[in-house]
């Protein structure tokens, strides 16, 4: 550049732009033009050029020799702010930024717009790594696949809202999801290595569109705050060449993964047919660091939601020809505007006022199956009128076979009613389900006795089904509704007489037996964790510890009182008027609340009410076959596929929770104080 003819114009205090700080004003002849500090680089200094141009070139300049841009991005305060645009965009069709001296003519905004710039904040400065990581949340929070960062729509999206992000490839993001999955798995691990009480645990099966299969294992606990949680611990591909008998060494190797043997409570499986080898081999291993609770009875439940699942394509099975029929009944009514015109004729002369439409169902969803169904036999009479008049209608259903699919959308409803009760809380405690299957066994009972040989052999069939659930876990379920302090003994003898008749004083006493051989295991355990709080109190304690005569005497009467302690607390509660049935009630509230009053009862409960009866989503009921993964997913590395979803769930778990406890503060704190008068009184 010539000096010799360029003179250096003092700055006026027109020139209040920020980005001027960079550039020397200079004149040659007649022409103004801005010279950047950092490069010496000539651009237009004209008035009528405004500054958009400069300050596009600065954030290419900085950016190129690391600069701290914070003075760039700190905006002066204006009484009216506009949005401005920091950066040259680019579009899907260009690859390059427009010529940066090709600007439109001067706006008279556009010193206004030029002041008002985005900022980050306090700091400032903009971070490369921080960038990569909150990228890395977000795939991992939402599901998003991680080829996303090489899709040309995203390189333009994040280079047109910052334009310092450097775009990393699919190993990098990768790398950075490994990052938050480790540093989230040992939140998760100490969480759960400290927690007081025991933990559940649940098996459910996955698969995906290539017939891959995994296994999904996740822990269910109560908290110090009584607060029910769920976290996945494992998400294990399987070999293809897996058999059954080696999901007994994936749970196993869980537990000692996670430190997690003398914690484990209970295991749900999402199979009711589960191989009895499997229990066995997590029996076997249990009993070697830990107690086997009530003949092991625990260490094999079943899902609820999938016991029902399973009922349910039973039912639809059985009716596979009668609704190959129903579908060719619907199709013909909607084969044309014509014959839905004259259906819905018939329909209004046979007094059908339904607004329900027929649409028919999906294949890989019984729900739409069993709506369907219950919209087609609200147009029974309709569907008979074709048969007997319209000779093209070849489709149409016997009168027995009216009464099947009667009979079975019967049954489907029942289960749907039962799902949608299952459904009203995300993660339901263990009490809620005893009332639910109890009348679902009342019902078979019912459907067995029924005059027509399909109809009674289907219930029949079913039956042996839900008998093999109920013998595994009756007795949790009611265990779970004595410590409902709304029921307690009560709700189980009214339902037993229901259920066994002439025998229901047997397994009633069975029920409380069973709830009394628990108490005995946890009042064991409190005196254990009481005597050995004396060598881990404050430092008074120990010194006075050494010199303690009646040691002997403490130990001996926690021996002789352990029993008599026992009998009293599950006494005590169960003697005691049972809560008012009305109004809204939380019980892990009422457990938190009264745990003073019935101190070892209550650690039962913690763990009791923790328990996953069922695993499977309720919106999932009626859906055939096991949960299915991202196609995105069923293409990656075993390990970032397990570090995906095991991470997405905790760090769901973690917003939801903030989310939850923020809106039930008030509430609980409430509740609390009405639970308190209950004590008093």
């Amino acid at each position: 550049m010539d000096e010799s003819n360029e003179i250096i114009l003092q700055k006026s205090k027109r020139l209040t732009s920020v980005v001027w700080n960079y550039f020397e004003r200079v004149r040659k002849a007649d022409v103004c033009y801005a010279v950047c500090i950092q490069c010496n680089k000539k651009l237009s200094g004209s008035s009528n050029s405004g500054t958009t141009h400069l300050r596009n070139h600065l954030m290419r300049c900085l950016k190129r020799t690391n600069h701290d841009m914070s003075q760039l991005l700190t905006p002066k305060r204006k009484k009216k702010e506009n949005p401005v645009t920091v950066a040259t965009p680019i579009s899907f069709d260009e690859g390059q930024p427009k010529d940066e001296y090709l600007r439109p003519k001067f706006d008279h905004e556009q010193q206004r717009r030029d002041e008002v710039v985005l900022s980050r904040g306090s700091g400032g400065r903009f971070s490369q790594e921080r960038s990569q990581v909150d990228l890395a949340r977000m795939i991992i929070m939402h599901g998003y696949p991680l080829a996303m960062v090489d899709h040309v729509g995203f390189k333009v999206f994040a280079r047109n809202l910052q334009p310092l992000f450097e775009a990393v490839p699919n190993s990098t993001v990768e790398d950075s999801c490994m990052e938050i999955y480790m540093r989230e798995k040992q939140r998760v691990q100490h969480t759960l290595n400290n927690l007081y009480g025991k933990i559940n645990l649940s098996v459910e099966m996955w698969s995906s569109r290539d017939n891959a299969n995994y296994v999904c294992l996740a822990s269910h606990y109560i908290d110090e705050e009584w607060r029910l949680h769920r976290n996945v611990l494992n998400f294990i591909t399987l070999d293809p060449s897996h058999t059954e008998d080696m999901l007994s060494e994936v749970i196993i190797r869980c537990l000692i993964e996670w430190r997690l043997e003398s914690k484990l409570f209970a295991v749900t499986f999402d199979s009711f047919s589960v191989n009895e080898e499997i229990v066995l081999r997590i029996k076997d291993h249990m009993s070697q660091s830990s107690q086997i609770l009530i003949n092991g009875q625990l260490l094999e439940l079943k899902s609820a939601a999938h016991l029902l699942s399973s009922l349910v394509q039973d039912c639809l099975e059985a009716m596979r020809d009668v609704i190959q029929k129903i579908r060719g009944s619907v199709r013909y009514v909607k084969s044309s505007q014509s014959t839905q015109v004259r259906f819905n004729e018939i329909a209004q002369l046979a007094g059908i006022n339904s607004h329900k439409i027929l649409v028919l169902d999906s294949l890989v969803n019984s729900n739409s199956t069993y709506l369907m169904l219950e919209t087609v036999l609200e147009y029974k009479g309709a569907f008979c009128h074709l048969r007997d008049h319209d000779h093209a209608f070849d489709s149409s259903l016997t009168d027995e076979e009216w009464e099947w699919t009667r009979y079975v959308t019967g049954y489907l409803k029942l289960v749907f009613d039962i799902a949608s009760d299952f459904s009203r809380n995300k993660f339901p405690t263990a009490n809620v389900y005893f009332v639910e299957m109890c009348d679902f066994h009342i019902q078979l009972i019912e459907w067995c006795k029924n005059q027509d040989n399909f109809l009674s052999s289907l219930a029949a069939n079913m039956k042996v089904k839900f008998d093999e659930y109920w013998n595994k876990c009756s007795l949790v379920l009611a265990i779970a509704a004595i410590l409902d302090p709304r029921f307690k003994m009560k709700l189980v003898e009214y339902y037993y007489s229901k259920i066994y008749g002439s025998t229901a004083l047997d397994r009633i006493k069975e029920v409380s037996n069973g709830v009394k051989e628990l108490l005995d295991a946890y009042s064991m355990c409190s005196a254990i964790v009481g005597e050995d709080s004396s060598f881990s109190g404050s430092g008074l304690g120990r010194t006075m510890d050494t010199r303690d005569r009646l040691k002997g005497f403490d130990k001996f009467l926690r021996e002789t009182s352990q029993n008599l302690n026992t009998a009293s607390d599950l006494d005590k509660y169960l003697s005691e008027p049972v809560f008012p049935r009305t109004g809204e009630f939380n019980i892990l509230n009422y457990w938190k609340v009264h745990t003073p009053r019935y101190p070892v009862l209550s650690l039962l409960a913690r763990d009791i009410l923790g328990t996953p009866m069922s695993i499977l989503a309720p919106d999932s009921t009626f859906n055939s076959g096991t949960p299915m993964i991202a196609d995105s997913q069923s293409s990656l590395n075993p390990d970032i596929r397990q570090a995906l979803f095991c991470a997405h769930d905790w760090l769901s778990t973690e917003t939801e929770a903030k989310k939850l406890y923020h809106c039930l503060d008030n509430t609980l704190q409430l509740s609390e104080e009405m639970n308190k008068i209950q004590v008093v009184r």
